[in-house]
């Protein structure tokens, strides 16, 4: 009790100088203002790119869920592709298997044929997948020079202290303060943003992964069923209906009628 009331007179007693954000950045200047735009791009960036690519996952993966349902149902693969969004990717996939489907007549050889179904496929595939990567080249940029984005604005404002302490001739907390503030600021703002870059990067990263393996066991479907003229189909699609006629199969027989005699 009797530290805090000390304490407390002692603060009363002190010259009042305002040491807060607005303060430090207004005494870095131009330089502070500029280092601080940079890194608020930055993180807005990050952000932008988060949100955008979350939305595009989870609509794929919720697609995925249809297809699981009723795509492989369909008598045929262009009935099926007519069930699908015309802008998702497992429509471009199927679009891209069906034209390589009716151009692959054209082969001599059957071996050609398959290779270039295959191929059609491969291609359609890494063109939704790097789809999905754009933008994170960027979160990865954000994470590794955001923290020294934050360290130029840090060796500015202690350089500016160093400077303070030399024409002022020692180094008094009012003269220091101000330019030392400004360096613990631009070191913590980088931190801030880096860090949310570098973990939403690895986050999308994964989700990107397991999207490319739905994607990868989708094309192999697809190439099955088209060089198999739809006879070969996921074991998902044709273990329904036998699911369905479980419970008629579980039925007791009706007891035979007696007649007597």
């Amino acid at each position: 009790m009797l530290i805090d009331i000390l304490a407390a007179a002692a603060g009363e007693a002190a010259p009042q100088t305002k040491f807060g954000f607005m303060e430090a950045m207004e005494q870095g200047g131009a330089i502070a203002w500029s280092i601080l735009t940079v890194l608020v791009i930055m993180s807005v960036g990050s952000f932008y790119i988060l949100i955008t690519k979350l939305l595009e996952q989870n609509r794929i993966l919720s697609q995925y869920k249809h297809i699981r349902g009723g795509f492989w149902r369909a008598n045929t693969l262009a009935e099926g592709a007519s069930k699908l969004d015309k802008n998702s990717a497992w429509r471009q996939l199927v679009d891209d298997g069906l034209a390589a489907e009716s151009q692959h007549s054209k082969m001599t050889d059957s071996l050609e044929a398959h290779d270039w179904l295959h191929g059609s496929l491969d291609r359609s595939e890494n063109s939704i997948n790097a789809r999905l990567a754009s933008g994170l080249p960027f979160l990865a940029t954000v994470g590794a020079t955001a923290p020294f984005v934050g360290l130029l604005g840090t060796v500015i404002g202690i350089y500016r202290a160093l400077i303070n302490i030399g024409i002022a001739g020692s180094a008094s907390i009012d003269k220091v303060a101000g330019p030392v503030g400004e360096a613990l600021i631009m070191t913590a703002i980088g931190l801030l943003v880096a860090v949310p870059a570098v973990l939403a990067y690895n986050w999308l990263q994964s989700r990107n992964k397991r999207i490319a393996e739905l994607l990868a066991g989708f094309s192999t479907d697809l190439l099955a069923n088209i060089t198999s003229r739809g006879v070969v189909k996921p074991a998902l699609a044709a273990a329904a209906p036998a699911k369905a006629a479980a419970p008629a199969a579980a039925r007791p027989a009706a007891p035979a009628a007696t007649t007597k005699a």
